[in-house]
């Protein structure tokens, strides 16, 4: 078996590289603005505040702390240890650590779940499964955010890590089938020509 059919070597080598890049993860994402996808997983919420949200792949927390700050429980989860520590340190959540590979999530114990650029790190064959599994640790009603890279649904290592890069109607389909309803998808950066917005972003309610 080579790596390429091996998902979770995959998966590792993607989490070594993040290992290995902490710090650097750390200071070079500190001050990116998500404020616009927080925004469009809360406004969906119809739960009575405070919301428990689940960010997953929190990396070092700066996104655990924004939900916090307004407010909510949150918890992370994340596969990289070093920033299972970090976070835990810099908010005081309670962080998961567990690989996308290997998720064991309560049983819809989550009003929201936040997926900020993190999902299309998997193997396309993983991702339904693990869609399903997000989709069981929502709430009745509760809402997923993604953001991924979007692409032509190519797939493969860039750099490092492993990704894959959805188009619109490919993930759009992946969503459905995993039970999720539509809300809102948009382009990021916001205010810029399609071919400088290099993210997707779509807001689902479990249905």
């Amino acid at each position: 078996m080579t790596i390429k059919d091996d998902t979770h070597a995959i998966t590792d080598l993607t989490l070594d590289d993040y290992r290995a890049n902490a710090e650097a993860f750390r200071d070079g994402t500190r001050d990116h603005d998500v404020s616009q996808n927080i925004d469009a997983l809360l406004r969906h919420i119809e739960a009575r505040p405070p919301f428990r949200i689940l960010d997953l792949g929190c990396g070092p927390g700066r996104d655990l702390k924004a939900f916090t700050s307004r407010g909510h429980v949150a918890v992370g989860l994340d596969g990289a240890e070093p920033f299972v520590r970090m976070a835990r340190e810099e908010t005081g959540c309670e962080v998961l650590h567990q690989d996308f590979l290997n998720l064991d999530l309560p049983v819809e114990a989550f009003d929201g779940i936040f997926a900020n650029a993190v999902l299309f790190h998997l193997p396309s064959r993983e991702i339904s499964q693990v869609l399903r599994k997000l989709h069981a640790a929502l709430r009745s009603g509760g809402v997923l955010f993604s953001s991924n890279p979007r692409g032509n649904n190519q797939e493969g290592w860039s750099g490092a890590r492993y990704g894959t890069w959805y188009d619109w109607p490919t993930w759009q389909e992946l969503l459905k089938s995993a039970g999720f309803i539509e809300l809102e998808h948009y382009y990021r950066p916001a205010g810029l020509p399609r071919e400088q917005q290099p993210w997707l972003a779509s807001v689902w309610r479990k249905g």
